[in-house]
């Protein structure tokens, strides 16, 4: 008997540690009077020291809904199973979810790419920023740019050519695999980054030669350049320009909804401009057409 009812209270603390902090809805949160976000240090959209553009971002929706903000640290790869509970297998082009984990956050906003593998099981708000995945390589590499054309897809070409015959750093599962942009099967050493879940330690990976050309997305390319000013070089575009957005499970289509109201807000009253400029100076210039687009 005593065997009995400790297992039936095994069995019920585990229920409640897995789905005792599930994820909710616009009403849910609400009554429980916080918003958990869901955040991966990265290219200044969550910095670490407690601020990014997301962190404002998403702080100024935890007022405009009326809770409490708390910001749920990830990374890459488990950013969405602390969203959803559950692991993301991918199969080709198709995904499912399988096991099952405490779920961390009730959104995830952290430059996160709009992928369609990650729209099977996502919901994504209206795009928060714009992105594009370059090649890039050390300073001293042989490699030439490509000239650049008004054919992006031309362009995309002949940057994936250039990687033919070269070792490559790519970290899966990220904006950055290469199952993402036809790379694969092209007699390109494809170098999986696993030292770590970081994307901003690419280029020091690329610098301290562990291969000779990098795959980067814009938004983190814009911080090295700084970082590492005359180190290494852009050679062309990998990929189309993407969209990043914040990300919620299927079944919170209101705190979507709520969210995106409250994106047209601050982009039509400057704060979301604002963010912009002081966390990503000169962007604009990159993505025109992006940031010139109707509120």
């Amino acid at each position: 008997m005593r065997h009995r009812l400790g297992r039936l209270f095994a069995g019920l603390f585990l229920a409640v540690f897995v789905t005792g902090s599930s994820a909710a809805d616009l009403a849910d949160i609400r009554a429980r009077g916080e918003l958990r976000h869901l955040g991966v240090r990265y290219a200044n959209f969550v910095t670490g020291a407690g601020d990014g553009f997301d962190v404002e971002l998403v702080q100024g929706f935890a007022r405009h809904i009326g809770v409490r903000y708390r910001l749920v640290y990830s990374d890459f790869y488990s950013v969405i199973r602390d969203l959803l509970g559950q692991d993301v297998v991918r199969e080709g082009n198709s995904v499912r979810l399988a096991g099952q984990h405490p779920v961390r956050g009730d959104m995830i906003a952290t430059g996160l790419t709009v992928l369609p593998w990650r729209e099977q099981v996502l919901l994504f708000s209206a795009p928060t920023f714009p992105s594009q995945v370059m090649l890039i390589a050390r300073a001293d590499s042989r490699i030439r740019p490509i000239r650049g054309s008004e054919d992006l897809r031309r362009d995309i070409d002949e940057t994936r050519a250039l990687a033919v015959g070269h070792s490559l750093l790519v970290m899966e599962r990220t904006c950055l695999d290469p199952s993402n942009y036809d790379l694969k099967g092209r007699n390109i050493e494809l170098r999986a980054w696993t030292q770590s879940t970081n994307i901003n330690e690419m280029v020091p990976a690329l610098l301290n030669r562990d291969a000779d050309l990098s795959l980067l997305d814009v938004p983190d390319l814009l911080l090295d350049m700084k970082k590492w000013p005359g180190q290494f070089k852009v050679l062309g575009p990998i990929s189309d320009v993407q969209d990043l957005a914040a990300a919620f499970p299927k079944d919170a289509p209101e705190l979507r909804k709520a969210f995106d109201d409250y994106l047209r807000m601050v982009r039509a009253d400057g704060r979301y401009d604002r963010l912009v400029i002081k966390y990503y100076p000169g962007v604009q210039r990159h993505f025109p057409d992006f940031f010139a687009q109707p509120h």
